[in-house]
């Protein structure tokens, strides 16, 4: 993979994690300040997810090793989010009865919060191979 090839996947990337940051503490700043009562647990973690991607998006998005460190945790902390809310939706939905971005596996978002995490882990691993 050239250079070009390089930034273009890591902006790409980045605009991807900037759009779930928006649109998550969106999702989540009225969820929290209309309905919280109505779902405390799924609404908390719509807000925690949020802080993820915004968090992943800025330690992406910086080029240092500190932020590369800070990308690497909070994109691993979303994979296994996704893994367990995601089966705990499933094996409890009782405690789902309204979802979180991260329900049945991110469903509600074509199963991106899913694939984001491995696409950002794969492409920290060669950003670091290449340094």
């Amino acid at each position: 993979m050239n250079q070009t090839s390089k930034r273009g996947a890591g902006t790409l990337l980045i605009a991807v994690y900037a759009v779930f940051a928006i649109s998550a503490t969106a999702r989540a700043s009225y969820q929290l300040a209309t309905k919280f009562n109505d779902a405390p647990l799924a609404y908390s973690l719509s807000a925690l997810s949020a802080l993820v991607y915004i968090v992943a998006t800025f330690s992406l998005a910086k080029k240092s090793a500190l932020a590369a460190k800070v990308a690497r945790v909070a994109v691993t902390f979303e994979l296994i989010g996704v893994l367990v809310i995601g089966t705990l939706s499933l094996v409890l939905p009782e405690w789902f009865h309204h979802p979180t971005v991260w329900s049945w596996y991110g469903l509600s978002y074509a199963c991106l919060p899913l694939v984001l995490p491995v696409f950002g882990l794969m492409w920290l691993n060669r950003q670091r191979s290449a340094n």
